[in-house]
C-alpha cells in the first residue's frame, strides 16, 4: 500500500508543475543570469582600468610640475628641459 500511495503522490507532483490551474501563468524555469554577471564583471574591469590610467597621467604630470617647482625654488633660471633636434 504505501507503494501505491508514492506513486499517486509523484504522479500529483508532476501533475501539479505540468498543468497549471486555470487563471493561472504557466511557470518556466528561472534563466541563469551569468549574463548580467559578467557585463557588470567586464564593466567594473574596464572602470577599474580608466581609474588607473588616469592615476598613472595625474602622478606623471605631478611629478614634472614638483621638478619644475623644485628647479625654480633652487634659483635656477633654466628649469625647462630641452630635448635635442632629431
Amino acid at each position: 500500500m504505501p507503494e501505491s500511495e508514492s506513486k499517486t503522490a509523484s504522479k500529483a507532483a508532476s501533475e501539479a508543475t505540468s498543468k497549471p490551474e486555470p487563471g493561472e501563468k504557466p511557470r518556466t524555469p528561472p534563466r541563469p543570469r551569468s549574463a548580467d554577471n559578467r557585463r557588470g564583471a567586464i564593466a567594473g574591469l574596464i572602470i577599474a582600468i580608466v581609474i588607473l590610467g588616469v592615476g598613472w597621467w595625474l602622478a606623471r604630470d605631478l611629478t614634472s610640475a614638483s621638478k619644475m617647482q623644485d628647479c625654480l625654488m633652487s634659483g635656477r633660471t633654466n628649469c625647462n628641459v630641452i630635448e635635442p633636434a632629431r
